[in-house]
């Protein structure tokens, strides 16, 4: 078992990374007599609720669980409001602790109830889809989506505990993998060009879901997520960082509607915008261009737009991105494979460009 801890200070935490941990009663920070809400959807329920429930009874702990609509489009206030009744209808108090059992949108979604229940509880984040494993579930985001805007209503609030049991990722969908390893590319891409190098060579042994190699990679990812989380965790710096190709990819998501392309799809198309980009305003080289886009497409992620969608359709969605200021728009840029700046009040037309050269349609 793998340990990579998230300094801050008192509200400082560890993520377990191993094979079997959902069974493992040692890395579950619970005592006899606990009350645990565990929130999962039906998809993961059938294959995980009853191991960690078992898991959670060895301990102690008095247990119920609510079970949310699967996908992107129930990351709503009404799933949320789900969470509240079944909270509220068992009588559970400000010293329960909720369990977010699935991927990102339940890790969000049982995150921001956690923040607002009772004005906060403790909450613990099993992630168990590649992507919240590597990103969503580590660093205290949590949020829901509004019909004008992806993750626009949420709060900052960390887990206890993070524990990542990789065996979950057996009984992902291919297509879920590879939308996870887009995460995996864009922290080697931002911060880490030794690791993007490491991705490069063993990108293989990721897809086929060889597990030494996961583990590897999931503990890397989380470790530079921890150290960014530790120097700016409510993203007045360097946190916005890690949102390379998100402010395009979040304008295909809530174009297209939610759950139409996966979170790490539209990532991985955005990444591309994104370096295009940084190419035509003279700082990325064409090599390294072309080394990004392999890396994503020999995981089976798109590099290119929706073919519903033209260049033009991109601008609203981004204005209303949470990193506008003062109505100028922020993207975070490339130097270099693995040196990211954010970029303030880029010329629109530069942006229309690079979305047009990465467009089906232009």
């Amino acid at each position: 078992m793998l340990c990579v801890n998230v300094d801050l200070k008192e509200r400082s935490y560890p993520i377990y990374i191993g094979e079997g941990l959902l069974s493992d009663t040692q890395v579950y920070p619970l005592k006899k007599g606990d009350k645990v809400m565990i929130v999962t959807n039906p998809t993961i329920a059938q294959h995980y609720l009853s191991s960690v429930t078992e898991t959670l009874e060895k301990i102690g702990c008095l247990v119920e669980s609510v079970q949310l609509p699967d996908g992107e489009q129930y990351k709503t206030l009404e799933s949320l409001d789900l969470i509240f009744t079944a909270l509220l209808q068992a009588n559970h108090g400000r010293d329960t602790t909720l369990i977010a059992l699935g991927g990102g949108v339940i890790g969000d979604v049982a995150g921001y109830a956690a923040a607002s229940y009772q004005r906060g509880v403790r909450f613990i984040q099993i992630p168990t889809t590649l992507l919240a494993q590597v990103d969503s579930s580590v660093g205290g985001k949590t949020a829901v989506n509004h019909k004008l805007g992806k993750n626009m209503i949420g709060a900052f609030y960390q887990p206890c505990t993070v524990i990542i049991d990789t065996l979950t990722l057996n009984s992902l969908p291919k297509r879920e993998v590879n939308a996870g390893l887009a995460e995996v590319i864009k922290y080697g891409a931002i911060l880490d060009h030794e690791f993007f190098v490491w991705l490069e060579q063993n990108i293989n042994h990721l897809v086929t879901l060889e597990q030494a190699y996961l583990q590897q990679c999931i503990a890397r990812c989380c470790q530079i997520k921890a150290d960014v989380v530790a120097r700016d965790e409510t993203e007045q710096g360097d946190r916005a960082l890690l949102n390379l190709g998100h402010t395009f990819g979040h304008a295909i998501e809530t174009h297209l509607g939610y759950g139409k392309w996966l979170h790490g799809e539209a990532v991985a198309a955005g990444m591309m915008m994104a370096a295009v980009l940084s190419e035509k305003l003279g700082d990325l080289s064409f090599n390294d261009v072309a080394r990004l886009e392999k890396l994503l497409a020999q995981a089976n992620l798109p590099t290119i737009s929706p073919d519903t969608m033209n260049a033009e359709d991109y601008l609203p969605h981004m204005m209303r991105d949470k990193k506008v200021l003062a109505g100028k728009l922020r993207l975070v840029l490339l130097k270099s494979l693995g040196q990211a700046y954010v970029a303030t009040d880029t010329d629109k037309e530069y942006v229309l460009d690079a979305i047009r050269t990465c467009t089906q349609n232009s």
